[in-house]
């Protein structure tokens, strides 16, 4: 029966895998651009374009259906490819390495922790790069399929708990998950638990809470680097020179 289960399990895995034509919110981002702004830490997001990005954007409502951890030279460090800088959760094959030329076609956006030495950054990638090999609770893929066949129609206070609801363990149900754990190793936050932080009223003299109200790792999705206060927006192209003094314009209108 568990091998059927399995079975089943890697069908439907690799049919939600499948990439299908999803116009991109925004053009894609410069690979080389990506290769020079990128720094170890950083947490890279993705506008996917298979059937399970589907369901992700529709559960987190968001542009956003992958996140990566971006490690840089400290893979190779750790003995890992050499060719390889992102560490990432995917559907078929667990918690793999990768380059950045996966996503040299789809739009992506970098989120930069905020004042993090070099040991604690160093913390937050090895913690990722040694959880490589690790594979995916297929029972969790049941869950995705479910919100597919057809799109149901969820109230939004309800879809991100949806996210946390596998049979197995829900830690593996959703890529962010892998790089919430890596931060919370160093207790870096993402977001507070916005329900208990009401509760918790405790500040310090600059108005800032003393006690920060974790969220269960299961429950964080690639929208929440995105929204966190914790995390700087970096724009590669920005950062890369850009000036528009230097742009040619067409005028269309002739």
């Amino acid at each position: 029966m568990n091998r059927a289960f399995q079975f089943l399990g890697k069908q439907i895995a690799s049919y939600l895998a499948q990439e299908i034509f999803i116009k991109g919110s925004a053009p894609p981002s410069n690979p080389l651009h990506l290769q020079t702004t990128l720094r170890p830490g950083d947490v890279l997001l993705v506008e996917g374009n298979t059937r399970v990005s589907t369901a992700i954007k529709y559960l987190t409502q968001s542009t956003w259906s992958h996140a990566a951890l971006y490690v840089g030279s400290h893979l190779a460090d750790m003995g890992g490819n050499p060719n390889h800088c992102l560490v990432e959760a995917d559907t078929l094959r667990g918690v793999i390495s990768s380059d950045l030329e996966r996503y040299s076609k789809m739009h992506t956006r970098i989120c930069r922790p905020a004042k993090i030495k070099s040991e604690e950054c160093r913390a937050i990638t090895s913690y990722a790069i040694e959880k490589i090999g690790n594979q995916y609770d297929l029972r969790n893929i049941f869950d995705l399929a479910r919100y597919l066949f057809p799109t149901p129609p969820i109230p939004t206070r309800f879809r991100r708990r949806l996210l946390s609801l596998g049979s197995g363990d829900p830690s593996q149900a959703i890529c962010s998950t892998l790089i919430a754990q890596a931060f919370e190793s160093i207790h870096y936050p993402i977001l507070a638990d916005a329900d208990r932080s009401r509760l918790e009223q405790a500040k310090d003299s600059y108005g800032q809470p003393q006690i920060f109200p974790t969220k269960h790792h299961s429950l964080f999705t690639p929208r929440d680097f995105d929204v966190s206060p914790y995390f700087q927006i970096v724009k590669p192209t920005i950062e890369s020179g850009f000036d528009f003094h230097q742009l040619e314009w067409i005028d269309t209108q002739q």
